[in-house]
């Protein structure tokens, strides 16, 4: 069965099934486009590149009503909703070809994405924890794969986590938001990771109670009722509000952790899902409590994988069929849709001596493999690469994407080096848990607090990259290297040669990696400096 899904709204993206198979899923924001863009009619064109034939199926996922609620109510499902009873379907013709029209809820999307993208057998019990901007609820699925929802636990965590930072930066318009910002949450999680202290005081504890009301929306503009408080627009370089940013993470995890102790069987599987996932200190802690026999997190817990979900659900509702195979690189592949001018380049051809070699000298290089992946993480197909030892090549790295230097960098690390140099005796292929540093020599990745949100790397995961971070390791004795995603500030990964090109000049990187091409910039001094150093040896310049 051949199944075309498609969330149209906040990270909109298309996802395609063919026989329980995830062969593509493309997201708006990808191509250099605005982050968690909506689809564009342009999209809905393009898609039809992506697939051979005219699906068996057409799926939309659930939203928020619009205008026409009588026709949409009719047509598509809503946000809210986990039972059958939520689901449309109809038929409908397609490009000539009858064909059946399915739509779900937004929260039926999640729940289904966590449990299809599972290595959980189908039938296997386990437990859903759905947490996001708006719903923070456990759930639980039974044997039947029946949906009983549990609990709401706490409305709006991943948008009453995010609204803190907006509280202590000055530069966001509490008064006229609707909504705290959608970059936000990331950049507290860095902040939350600065905290040396516990315990909050007074004050704090009325802004905590203020931000985990019972409330179906908290609006920014009803922050303005403390400003007299001191996190009030205090700047984010405040050490008394990075305390407090700890704090409060610390206290919505207590809240759902509590409730799961309370409430929820030993020794179950859970799955985690929403933007919330996304979270690398919570997802840590998850595992760590030794609740749950197992914890996943799909690499497309936010709203990336609402149209996977919703595909599963329809999967599950024609077939019966629960699950799907996927990989993570599942996105649209590198296009070349210009040449680069060799006036500003050097070009070599790539392998993985010569590129090791730049980066063990301080090079920055832009690294292009295979198609993109799929959800908002960087995992080594359209990444910026570097030597992870020192604090200026992070600081540098900052500097190049644009953003604050609380910003932590990741590492990606051969598997079979991950426990030496991480503590970390499991694989981590998403990019979604830290661990803590067991080794001074890495400060470009190791965060304030002495760990690192690692991506473990092995031949069979991405092969291209296995074999870079062995001839580093060859040169440096480290199989570790720095990653950061390859993208202009607040839009998605580039995937087209023209961008690529004007990113490393205008963003001041050494050069990039596409094509079998090593693209060097003449005008980098770093990459003069090792040329000079390096004169003697043939890497086979080709201009």
């Amino acid at each position: 069965m051949k199944i075309l899904s498609f969330n149209p709204a906040h990270d909109g993206t298309f996802a395609y099934l063919e026989d329980g198979r995830l062969i593509t899923s493309v997201e708006a924001e990808k191509d250099s486009h605005y982050r968690h863009s909506p689809l564009t009619i342009p999209d809905v064109f393009s898609i039809f590149n992506d697939i051979n034939e005219i699906p068996d199926v057409l799926c939309r996922g659930g939203w928020w009503p619009g205008d026409n609620n009588a026709i949409e109510r009719n047509t598509i499902s809503g946000y809210h909703g986990i039972s059958n009873s939520s689901i449309i379907t109809k038929k409908q013709h397609l490009f000539g070809k009858e064909i059946n029209y399915f739509s779900s809820s937004h929260e039926r999307s999640h729940i289904l994405c966590a449990f299809g993208m599972s290595n959980l057998p189908k039938g296997t019990p386990c437990y859903v924890l759905l947490w996001e901007g708006v719903i923070g609820a456990y759930y639980k699925i039974d044997s039947k794969l029946n949906i009983i929802k549990l609990a709401d636990v706490m409305p709006e965590p991943g948008h009453r986590y995010a609204l803190l930072y907006g509280i202590g930066d000055p530069t966001f318009d509490k008064k006229s938001a609707e909504f705290s910002r959608f970059s936000d949450a990331g950049k507290l999680m860095a902040l939350a990771s600065f905290s040396n202290r516990s315990k909050p005081t007074n004050e704090e504890e009325k802004l905590i109670s203020f931000l985990m009301q019972d409330c179906p929306h908290l609006k920014p503009k009803e922050c303005e009722a403390f400003r007299d408080f001191k996190h009030y627009n205090v700047g984010l370089q405040d050490p008394e509000f990075r305390n407090f940013a700890g704090i409060f993470s610390d206290r919505i995890f207590d809240r759902f952790y509590e409730y799961a102790k309370l409430n929820l069987e030993r020794n179950m599987p859970l799955l985690i899902v929403g933007g919330c996932g996304l979270n690398c200190d919570w997802n840590t802690k998850w595992r760590e409590v030794n609740y749950f026999s197992e914890v996943f997190v799909p690499p497309v817990a936010n709203d990336s994988g609402s149209a996977i979900g919703t595909a599963i659900d329809a999967q599950f509702h024609f077939t019966g069929n629960p699950k799907i195979e996927w990989n993570v690189y599942s996105g649209r592949d590198f296009i070349f849709d210009d040449t680069v001018d060799i006036e500003l380049f050097d070009v070599y051809e790539t392998n993985h001596e010569l590129v090791s070699e730049m980066l063990a000298n301080d090079l920055i290089l832009g690294w292009v493999n295979g198609k993109y992946e799929i959800g908002p993480r960087a995992l080594g197909n359209r990444s910026i690469l570097a030597a992870p030892f020192t604090e200026s090549t992070r600081i540098r790295l900052n500097e190049i994407k644009q953003r604050e230097q609380f910003r932590p960098i990741a590492p990606i690390c051969l598997e079979e080096d991950a426990e030496k140099w991480f503590n970390c005796n499991r694989p981590s292929p998403f990019m979604l848990y830290t661990q803590l540093v067991s080794t001074d020599a890495l400060s470009a990745v190791t965060h304030v607090n002495g760990t690192s949100r690692i991506q473990t790397v092995t031949r069979e995961s991405n092969n291209n990259l296995y074999e870079l971070l062995v001839s580093f390791k060859k040169r440096t004795d480290f199989g570790v290297l720095c990653n950061t995603s390859l993208n202009f500030n607040g839009k998605g990964f580039i995937n087209n040669i023209s961008d690529l090109s004007a990113y490393t000049i205008n963003h001041k990187l050494d050069g990039f990696v596409a094509g079998g091409r090593c693209h060097l910039l003449k005008s980098s001094k770093y990459y003069q400096k090792f040329k000079r150093m390096q004169n003697s040896k043939d890497y086979g310049q080709l201009t």
